[in-house]
């Protein structure tokens, strides 16, 4: 079938139809897709960067929620077996936070680079049936009450038309979606000129990650596998553009006056300057369109929380969109609009905390000094608010706001129980609501969905639960006596 001629001459292919189109194929992206492939539905990734193209990108830590999302897509085991998991995180001295009390199958934090991480969910969304456009953009985005059409343009100037019923744009802090919905994207700089490098170390480092600021330079170094290692580096006196060349000897200074030793580094396999945003959009859907992501917020690199927060927006969009694309939600415009209520909080308070600790990794005035010490000492005297500070960074504390005189567990993370039929969350692989009860007991709560998969308590336990596909508890039930 032949296309027509577009205003600058392009040739105009003809339209694909999709349930979702998915703009990026980052790993928020490819989860999302993966879900809503999986789910039946019919999916569209769109992806500027030609097929196969590596990301270097700064993210490489996974933290214990997101492994239990990915447990819950039978990723999770894999992504381990290729990456470091190290339990206890220096976020500056003499702050470390011992990731083994968590209460998570995942009792750490998993070094690994963001493009294994994606490698995994591109595979599941291609088994699903996804389909994928690569080294293509978006140049056009219209909605109506009914659909969403998006103009494409591939490498070689051809446009297409994608008309779709969702979109959702996952492509990044340069977002093409966010500014052709013309969204603001409030905030500013937290860091300039930080250089990034992958390298080699002559030294063995008996403890990593290592992170630490002093004076006006701070460093960090991690395991990033294949005997290759991950390190930032700053140096408050030395401000350029990110044009501005890198090079090894400067981060190998950065890193020496903030660590003590370079620890042998050499043959950096890439090295560049970057800098980091604090930014939040202020709405997350726009009629038919969703962001996600850092489309949606971006924060410091401090506690690895981008690219995690990320993967629980689309963990926490795919269910509600499918349910409303498969018929099967009450109220479909308020389940889409509870993506916004429920994540732009989390968004927000991970652009807060990851501030928080970047300002002070890189205090440097003996005001600053001594408020970083006297925060650091009471964290690790004081169990409490040491768990609060774990359960941020993990995303083990994340919950959403619950209706006015539900249970106390409404909108809190569902541990991986354990129940007759199995692990809870190798149930949640089905991409169902799960409705866990004793043996014999029908819940009185009639909320359930027909779909829901039934289950029941390994001990004596005798409340009921009514789970999310996405871990979270949406009602609980006392036992009647």
């Amino acid at each position: 079938m032949g296309g027509t001629v577009g205003r600058d001459g392009a040739s105009t292919g003809t339209a694909t139809d999709a349930d979702v189109l998915v703009v990026g194929a980052g790993p928020t992206g490819l989860l999302l897709a993966g879900d809503l492939a999986a789910a039946g539905l019919r999916v569209t990734v769109v992806e500027r960067r030609p097929s196969g193209t590596s990301n270097l990108t700064r993210a490489f830590a996974v933290h214990a929620r997101t492994l239990e999302l990915l447990d819950a897509r039978d990723l999770a085991d894999e992504l381990v077996s290729r990456g470091t998991p190290v339990a206890r995180l220096r976020l500056f001295r003499p702050l470390s936070l011992d990731l083994s009390r968590l209460r998570s199958r995942f009792p750490f934090v998993l070094i690994t680079p963001q493009y294994e991480v994606e490698r995994l969910l591109e595979r599941r969304a291609r088994a699903a049936g996804a389909v994928f456009r690569h080294g293509t953009r978006l140049t056009d985005l219209t909605q109506s009450s009914d659909e969403v059409i998006a103009g494409l343009r591939d490498g070689e100037g051809t446009r297409s038309t994608v008309r779709a019923r969702y979109a959702v744009g996952a492509d990044g802090v340069r977002s093409s979606v966010r500014t052709l919905l013309g969204l603001p994207f409030p905030g500013g700089s937290v860091i300039r000129s930080m250089i990034l490098a992958d390298v080699r170390l002559t030294e063995e480092l008996a403890q990593l990650p290592l992170a630490n600021g002093v004076g006006d330079v701070f460093a960090f170094i991690a395991p990033f596998g294949g005997g290759w290692y991950r390190v930032m580096g700053w140096d408050r006196s030395h401000q350029v553009p990110d044009s501005e060349p890198a090079d090894l000897d400067e981060l190998r200074d950065i890193t020496q006056r903030a660590l003590g030793s370079d620890h042998g580094m050499h043959d950096a396999r890439w090295i560049s300057r970057f800098h980091s945003d604090e930014r939040q959009v202020p709405a997350y859907r726009q009629g038919r369109v969703f962001l996600a992501g850092d489309a949606a917020h971006v924060h410091s690199p401090a506690g690895g929380l981008g690219m995690n927060t990320g993967l629980q927006d689309a963990a926490n969009l795919s269910w509600k969109l499918a349910s409303v694309l498969r018929g099967r939600a009450a109220d479909p415009e308020a389940l889409l609009d509870s993506y916004h209520s429920e994540r732009y909080p989390v968004g927000r308070m991970v652009l807060r905390s990851s501030g928080g600790i970047v300002r002070l990794a890189m205090a440097h005035t003996p005001a600053e000094l001594a408020l970083r010490s006297l925060i650091a000492h009471a964290l690790q005297a004081a169990a409490p608010a040491s768990a609060r500070v774990l359960g941020m960074v993990s995303g083990i504390a994340v919950a959403y706001a619950r209706p006015f005189g539900s249970h106390p567990l409404t909108g809190r993370r569902a541990p991986d129980l354990r129940l007759a039929e199995g692990r809870l969350y190798e149930l949640l692989r089905k991409g169902e609501f799960v409705l866990v009860s004793p043996e014999g007991v029908t819940p009185a709560a009639a909320a359930a969905p027909a779909e829901a998969v039934r289950a029941h308590w390994a001990s004596d336990r005798r409340d009921a639960l009514l789970i999310r596909p996405d871990g979270y508890i949406a009602w609980a039930e006392a036992e009647n006596r």
